[in-house]
């Protein structure tokens, strides 16, 4: 009886998908959005660099806080478009230019929604936060990014 047990357990291992990625954890930083009301609102993200993260993405998740989020950072400027395929909750895509400037958000994007969102210009990241939130706090196109690290800025430079 024991025996079949672990050859039905091993049977199921190897059917069921490695899913190493959801044990790992991302590098995390701060960036800061300040509005054009002059209100900082820092925000703790999860970065998607590679290829694979990039790929995942928020996938799956079923909630995300205000004050956190994912930054999608690319090598160089392009245009960008993101869908919503297997993302469960709503998100501000958050779309950047390599200064920091905002050059587009599209708010509220709907979940598993398969149509790609561009950035209608060139991009060097997107900021994905929880949606909802840029309209909150009252962040809008033209407000400024910091991160010295993405976007060669820090707030009072």
């Amino acid at each position: 009886m024991r025996f079949v047990l672990l050859i039905a357990a091993a049977a199921f291992l190897a059917v069921t998908p490695a899913c190493a990625d959801d044990a790992q954890t991302l590098e995390k930083v701060t960036v800061v959005i300040k509005s054009s009301d002059g209100v900082s609102h820092n925000f703790n993200v999860e970065l998607a660099l590679t290829p694979d993260q990039q790929e995942k993405g928020l996938m799956f998740r079923t909630e995300l806080a205000d004050n956190a989020g994912m930054l999608f950072a690319f090598p160089e400027e392009s245009k960008r478009a993101f869908w919503m395929r297997n993302t469960l909750v709503p998100l501000d895509m958050v779309f950047i230019k390599k200064d920091g400037a905002i050059a587009l958000i599209h708010q509220n994007a709907v979940p598993e929604y398969l149509t790609p969102i561009p950035s209608q210009e060139p991009v060097l990241a997107v900021l994905e936060l929880k949606g909802g939130v840029t309209e909150k706090l009252g962040i809008k196109a033209g407000d400024m990014v910091y991160n010295k690290r993405f976007f060669g800025n820090e707030l009072g430079q």
